[in-house]
């Protein structure tokens, strides 16, 4: 896999230490409370076990499944819930653990989906924000790394469905992709 890796933008410990000082950041913002954290399937799922084990204010965990795509690389301009949260977020505060922000849609969507749900606050984490490739209005309340508008793996990052076990956050080789 590491030779499909163009070059690498955050090393392992890297990553460990910048979301452990996210993770402090959280804990200051919810001393005292209990938040839900919802991590979004399946690219959150690696940064999402690291910064929930940083954690000292007692939160809970569930997962949601969404997808704006059809069977495409081209969005559907419409979010699809493969898998909802079991816990009720009414009076709650949310915490959204997503892996990447590019256009915004997805985490636009969500948010907006909390809030109708009754959430008292929603409050979004975020591993990278690619911040030009926004489209929508939201930014991340707390972020790991600001990235170019490059295709990156790694971490719990994919593309088909490999690459998501690096330990290291890199660059696709454009040559993989556009085959």
């Amino acid at each position: 896999m590491d030779v499909d890796c163009e070059r690498v933008l955050f090393s392992a410990g890297q990553l460990h230490e910048r979301v452990r000082e996210v993770a402090g950041e959280v804990n200051r913002c919810y001393a005292g409370k209990r938040p839900l954290c919802v991590g979004i399937l399946k690219g959150s799922v690696i940064f999402c076990s690291d910064f929930i084990r940083c954690l000292s204010v007692p939160a809970e965990l569930d997962f949601m499944a969404v997808s704006s795509y059809g069977s495409g690389a081209v969005s559907s301009g419409k979010l699809k819930i493969k898998k909802d949260i079991d816990a009720d977020v009414k009076g709650r505060d949310v915490i959204i653990i997503e892996d990447i922000i590019d256009s915004g849609f997805t985490l636009s969507n969500l948010k907006a989906l909390f809030n109708e749900r009754g959430a008292s606050s929603v409050r979004i984490v975020t591993l990278l924000n690619k911040k030009s490739r926004r489209e929508y209005d939201i930014q991340p309340d707390f972020n790991c790394f600001d990235i170019e508008n490059e295709f990156v793996i790694g971490y719990g990052l994919d593309y088909n469905e490999k690459y998501r076990s690096l330990p290291y956050i890199g660059v696709l080789k454009s040559e993989v992709y556009k085959k």
